[in-house]
C-alpha cells in the first residue's frame, strides 16, 4: 500500500494518491490531472476511483477531467447530487482497492454531503481517514458555507457536525492517521495547524473541537465564533464542481495566447478584461500598466484573486515574468477563473519599449517614514488581518484589512499623502494597486512591511499573543 499526500501550498490543499496491488485512487484532485496519471503510470497501476469528500468551495477539483481521461468513476458520499454521472455511496459502503478498502463515512456538517473516507489496510485494520473539510488538524470545517444549499442555519450545521465527529470519527482508534483536505492558510477553517498529517489520538488531545467533555452547546458556540465572511468566489466554485467546467487544456490554450502591446491594449478595451500583473511586487512598483491589479505569483496568489476579484467569469489579461504564463493560467483555473484571454508578449519591458503609458508606486523603507513622523503627523494604514493588527501594530495606524478593502475606501485621504503596510510587503502592494485603479494615487508603500517596521524606532503596541485574542 502506498499513500502520497500531494500538497499545494498556494491553496493550502491536500490531494491524495493511494495505490495497492496495481490499483489506484485519487482523493480531491486538483484541476491539472497529469501528475496523478503519471504517478499511476510509474507504478504500473490503473486509476480505479476518483473520490470526492464534498463539493469544494475554495478550488475547482479535477474530478471530471480525471474521470474522462482514465475512465475511473467519480464517487461522492450520501446527499450529493451532481449534474454529471457519479457513484453516490451509501454510508458504510466499501470500495475495494487492490488489497485495501476505502469505506464511506457520511460526516455531514461542513456540508450535508461531506464524507470522510476511511482506509482499511490489507488486514482489515483501520489505517487512516481522509477527512476532507470535516476534520482539520487543530480545527474543524466551518459550518456556514452550505447554508443556502442545505436550508439550515450555521448553528444547525454545527450541531450536525458535532454528531458526525462524535459518532463517526472520535470512536476510531487513536492510531488512525488523519489526512485533511486543508492546512493553515485556508479560508475553510479558522485555527488550523501548520502540520498536514497527524494521528487521531493526538488530535483528540490538541484539537479544541474534539474535547471529550464538550457539550453540543459549547461546540456550536466555539465553532461558529469569529467566523469571517467567506470569500465571494466560494459559491461559484461550488457551482463549477457540482455542474461541470471546461477542460483544463481548453483553458490553457485560450489563456496562453501571446499578445503584442497594441493587441493587448485593444483586447483590454474591447473585452473589459482585468489586467492582472503577477510579477514580483518590487517590479510592479517600478512600473506597471495603468489601472492594472497586482497579485504576485510568489504569494497566496489564487486565494487572493478569488477573494478580491470574486467573479470567476471576469475576463483576465496577464502580465507575467517570462516563462510564467502557463503557471499563472493554471493557478487561476484552480479557483475557477477560466476566462484568461492571453498575456503580454515580451512582458512589461515590451510595453515600455512600445512607448505605452505606464504608472509606478511610490515605495520607501520604514526608516524614511520614521524621519517623516519626527517632523509631522503621518497617516498609516495597516492592511493586515484584524488579528495580526490586534496582536501588534504601529501606534496610531488604522486597520483596513485587504480582504475587505472595498468597505474601507472612504477612510483613505483624498489628497493628503498616506502610507500603507502589511506584514512583508506583498499585501500592501496589492492594496496599492487596487487604490490606484480607483484613482487614489496619494499613497506610499512601506517596503518590507511590519517585519521591517519592527527593525526601526517607529513606536508599536505591546505584543499580544494571537491565541489569546
Amino acid at each position: 500500500m502506498k499513500i502520497e499526500q500531494i500538497y499545494t501550498g498556494c491553496l493550502a490543499q491536500g490531494a491524495y494518491y493511494i495505490e495497492s496491488d496495481g490499483e489506484a485512487a485519487i482523493i480531491d484532485p486538483l484541476r491539472e490531472v497529469n501528475p496523478y496519471i503519471e504517478k499511476a503510470r510509474k507504478d504500473g497501476a490503473r486509476i480505479k476511483y476518483v473520490f470526492e469528500t464534498h463539493f469544494h468551495a475554495d478550488f475547482v477539483s479535477g474530478h471530471l477531467t480525471l474521470s474522462r481521461q482514465t475512465g475511473a468513476p467519480i464517487v461522492y458520499g450520501p446527499k450529493a447530487n451532481p449534474d454529471f454521472e457519479a457513484i453516490i455511496a451509501r454510508d458504510g459502503e466499501e470500495f475495494p482497492l487492490g488489497q485495501v478498502t476505502l469505506v464511506a463515512l457520511h460526516t455531514p456538517g461542513h456540508t450535508m454531503e461531506s464524507t470522510t473516507w476511511l482506509l482499511r489496510d490489507e488486514n482489515g485494520k483501520d489505517h487512516a481517514i481522509f477527512s476532507g473539510d470535516t476534520l482539520f488538524l487543530g480545527d474543524v470545517g466551518r459550518p456556514d458555507l452550505a447554508q443556502k444549499a442545505a436550508d439550515m442555519t450555521q448553528e444547525q450545521l454545527a450541531s450536525t457536525l458535532y454528531d458526525s465527529l462524535r459518532n463517526k470519527i472520535m470512536p476510531l482508534a487513536d492510531t488512525v492517521i488523519v489526512y485533511p483536505a486543508h492546512g493553515a492558510g485556508s479560508a475553510c477553517g479558522k485555527n488550523m495547524m501548520k502540520e498536514t498529517v497527524d494521528t487521531l489520538g493526538n488530535q483528540k488531545k490538541v484539537n479544541y473541537a474534539l474535547r471529550a467533555d464538550m457539550s453540543r452547546e459549547e461546540f456550536v458556540e466555539e465553532v461558529t465564533e469569529g467566523l469571517l465572511p467567506p470569500p465571494g468566489y466560494f459559491p461559484l466554485n461550488v457551482k463549477l464542481n457540482k455542474e461541470g467546467y471546461e477542460d483544463i487544456d481548453t483553458v490553457l490554450e485560450r489563456g496562453t495566447r501571446a499578445l503584442s502591446p497594441r493587441a493587448f491594449e485593444t483586447a483590454a478595451n474591447e473585452t473589459g478584461a482585468l489586467v492582472l500583473d503577477v510579477r514580483r511586487q518590487e517590479d510592479f512598483a517600478k512600473g506597471h500598466i495603468p489601472r492594472s491589479i497586482f497579485i504576485g505569483l510568489d504569494g497566496s496568489f489564487a486565494p487572493w484573486v478569488g477573494a478580491l476579484v470574486a467573479d470567476v467569469k471576469q475576463p483576465i489579461l496577464l502580465v507575467t515574468e517570462a516563462g510564467k504564463e502557463e503557471e499563472a493560467v493554471t493557478r487561476l483555473s484552480r479557483v475557477g477563473f477560466d476566462q484568461t484571454l492571453g498575456y503580454l508578449e515580451g512582458g512589461f519591458s515590451a510595453w515600455k519599449q512600445a512607448a505605452m503609458e505606464y504608472d509606478t508606486v511610490s515605495s520607501v523603507r520604514p526608516e524614511e517614514v520614521h524621519k517623516a513622523m519626527e517632523k509631522a503627523t503621518v497617516k498609516i494604514f495597516d492592511v493586515r488581518k484584524e488579528g495580526e493588527y490586534l496582536s501588534e501594530h504601529v501606534l496610531g495606524a488604522v486597520n483596513t484589512p485587504l480582504d475587505f478593502i472595498n468597505e474601507y475606501m472612504g477612510q483613505y485621504p483624498e489628497k493628503e499623502i498616506f502610507y500603507l503596510h502589511c506584514g512583508s510587503g506583498y499585501r500592501s502592494m496589492i492594496a496599492a494597486s487596487i487604490l490606484k485603479s480607483r484613482g487614489i494615487h496619494n499613497l506610499v508603500d512601506m517596503a518590507g512591511g511590519f517585519d521591517a517596521i519592527k527593525e526601526t524606532d517607529i513606536p508599536v503596541s505591546e505584543y499580544v499573543c494571537p491565541s489569546t485574542l
